[in-house]
């Protein structure tokens, strides 16, 4: 089945709270290679004036991760996991991730573009603090595979 045109517009349910942690933001600093201290080290994260240590700038894919399982649960999405592949990401901070946020994503599908037989489906996560304060807008282009 090919990518469902009608995708563009629908919106998401929030996703369930995400609690930043501590230990989560050094493992990710360390598997991207995000040597600045403030990363790893409270006290480095302190002295910048930073609650806690501060995730790096791709760390918001964790979260938006949660939303594109949403989409790809749709069933009449048309998308195939196996036929997937992530071909652009953007981010838009408000302010960084630190430990200790707990963070709730709402995904909305803007654009979906046939590709040859495939297809380009466009998303937008808009990342929140518990306080209901947007944090990062995250957004993704995925490439979908025409059938084979």
């Amino acid at each position: 089945m090919p990518v469902n045109p009608e995708l563009v517009g629908r919106a998401f349910p929030p996703t369930a709270p995400y609690l930043v942690g501590r230990e989560k933001v050094r493992e990710f600093a360390r598997a991207v290679l995000a040597t600045a201290p403030q990363h790893t080290d409270v006290g480095a994260a302190l002295a910048l004036g930073y609650a806690d240590v501060v995730a790096p700038p791709t760390f918001a894919m964790v979260i938006q991760d949660l939303t594109l399982q949403q989409l790809l649960a749709e069933p009449d999405s048309g998308i195939a996991l196996e036929r997937t592949i992530h071909a652009e990401q953007r981010f838009s901070y408000t302010r960084p991730i630190v430990a200790g946020d707990e963070l709730v994503a709402r995904l909305s599908i803007t654009g979906v573009r046939a590709v040859g037989k495939g297809a380009m489906v466009t998303s937008t996560a808009e990342i929140s603090d518990a306080g209901g304060a947007h944090v990062v807008t995250a957004t993704s282009v995925l490439l979908i595979g025409g059938d084979e």
